[in-house]
């Protein structure tokens, strides 16, 4: 019993530790912004990472989310609702919630382990300390960049899912499950709101935050050689991804009762 209630404590202190930690790097990250101007080229670059190396899982996920999202709305709504209330389902399901959150967990998970394995590769093999000892600040190089990348392009990157998985609707819709064309439309434009894309689209940018938080704070605290990188890889998937539902439901409740409620 003593050694199970050690082990909770040790993980809760391990746990506030790291959530300090972690406000302290993003509290330097914040700080070097004032520096973006000058590292304009790096942020660029990694702009470029997060949206076009993003972009064929972007495509692939988005079809099949917006057609799997037809088909289960057609198979719930058969016989009870009238099919011009096919297109609102499927539109208000992915502006809201699968738009934003499946790219934060499908394309975040992937831009979070590459983040925590380049930068942890660098903290194992020392070069982190010799940017430190060439009087170059590694938060401002390698940490600002990589955070205002991903969250200026995530939403980017939640448009075009968004837009994709709406056509993927439309399209199992119409080819596979016999519903008009005009039927479709008539249910995406009736019940749309501008605050469903909206709220979607102010998630993407708190989920971009904490993708990019997560694997750069892992990647900057690697210890333990290929091993280590191995390790922090996983748990900044991990603890992003846990994250992402964690913020989801609190932005849910901020933007869809309190700011959004009509």
């Amino acid at each position: 019993m003593r050694s199970i209630i050690e082990s909770l404590g040790r993980n809760v202190h391990n746990g506030m530790s790291s959530a300090g930690t972690g406000v302290l790097l993003l509290r330097a990250i914040m700080l070097s912004t004032r520096q973006a101007w000058k590292m304009r080229n790096e942020i660029l670059e990694q702009m470029h990472v997060v949206l076009v190396g993003s972009m064929p899982l972007v495509i692939v996920t988005s079809i099949f989310v917006g057609a799997v999202t037809a088909v289960q709305a057609v198979y719930q709504m058969q016989a009870y609702v009238p099919m011009k209330f096919l297109g609102t389902v499927i539109s208000k399901s992915v502006f809201i919630e699968l738009g934003p959150v499946l790219m934060a967990l499908v394309v975040g998970s992937r831009l979070c382990a590459f983040y925590a394995a380049e930068l942890g590769t660098m903290k194992v093999t020392e070069q982190l300390d010799a940017m430190s000892i060439m009087a170059i600040d590694p938060v401002s190089y390698l940490a600002m960049p990589r955070f205002w990348a991903a969250v200026l392009m995530i939403p980017v990157v939640t448009i075009f899912c968004d837009v994709i998985a709406i056509v993927g609707g439309y399209l199992a819709s119409v080819v596979t499950l016999d519903v008009s064309s005009g039927t479709f439309i008539e249910g995406l434009q009736m019940f749309y709101k501008h605050t469903d894309l909206l709220g979607g689209l102010i998630k993407s940018v708190f989920f971009g935050a904490i993708i990019a938080l997560s694997g750069i704070y892992f990647g900057f605290n690697t210890k333990g050689g290929a091993e280590g990188v191995g390790r922090a890889t996983m748990t900044a998937v991990v603890g992003s991804c846990l994250s992402v539902l964690v913020a989801d439901y609190l932005l849910a409740i901020v933007l869809f009762q309190i700011v959004f409620e009509q």
